[in-house]
């Protein structure tokens, strides 16, 4: 599942309604800040192409997954996701690959392999940089790649909604400390590039659509609260959208 980090609990407090959550987020076409160009940069920096063997880690509904298909035409793919909403999706959306890519529920920890690419957009925080680079070392092909996104705290000073916005992610830290975690894994950083600005819009556009969807049609209690919270990270996210990025990282084991 692409990430979420602000919303494991709601505006109050509370903890998601997860239920309702999932309703909301039905049939979206991505669940996390993001674009096919990240993908062609970090192909082309790498310079994979051929028969590959593909592992996209946190698949959500595919987004990622499709386009690394399409730009890996000889390669085999699979995606792992842990929610059967999410599943469903992506094998739709893919299916038209036929059984070059398959979408399979479980758990990214243990994706198997050997993979010469492991792709993991904003998903690798639920594992934690450092734990989950350990895990996936097993799991690649010698010289085999990683690539992920992570919150990454900008220089300079922070607005209130900026630090508003990730107070519920601890692990926020600059590159620096990024690079600290990939590195106690035993991997090194080879290049990064920032996601911010217009990628996050192509996640919280069609997000923003679907609540005033939902809303129209005069949604219960748990299914407002969820509405509530995720209105509120949109419109803190525009007060600092020049402040709030992931950091789409490339590494290899040292």
């Amino acid at each position: 599942m692409e990430t979420r980090p602000r919303l494991r609990r709601q505006g109050d407090g509370r903890v998601m309604d997860w239920e309702s959550f999932f309703t909301l987020h039905r049939g979206l076409p991505r669940e996390g800040p993001g674009c096919p160009d990240d993908v062609f940069w970090a192909l082309e920096r790498i310079g994979l192409y051929g028969e590959l063997n593909v592992c996209d880690a946190g698949c959500g509904p595919g987004a990622d997954l499709e386009t690394l298909a399409e730009a890996l035409p000889q390669a085999q793919l699979l995606g792992i996701e842990s929610q059967p909403q999410f599943v469903e999706e992506a094998q739709a959306r893919c299916g038209r690959f036929g059984d070059r890519v398959r979408v399979i529920e479980g758990d990214m920890a243990d994706p198997g392999g050997p993979f010469d690419l492991i792709w993991c957009a904003g998903a690798l925080y639920f594992l934690g940089v450092t734990e989950g680079l350990t895990a996936w070392r097993n799991a690649l092909a010698p010289g085999g790649w990683v690539a992920f996104s992570e919150p990454v705290l900008l220089p300079g000073s922070q607005s209130a909604a900026a630090r508003e916005f990730w107070e519920e992610y601890p692990a926020l830290t600059e590159m620096e400390g990024i690079t600290d975690r990939v590195s106690k894994a035993g991997y090194d950083v080879i290049d990064y590039r920032l996601i911010v600005g217009a990628p996050w819009a192509t996640y919280y556009g069609p997000l923003r659509d679907r609540i005033a969807e939902l809303r129209a049609q005069n949604p219960g209690v748990a299914l407002c609260a969820v509405l509530d919270a995720h209105e509120r990270e949109i419109s803190l996210w525009e007060a600092a959208r020049d402040q709030i990025a992931y950091a789409l990282v490339l590494a290899q084991p040292a």
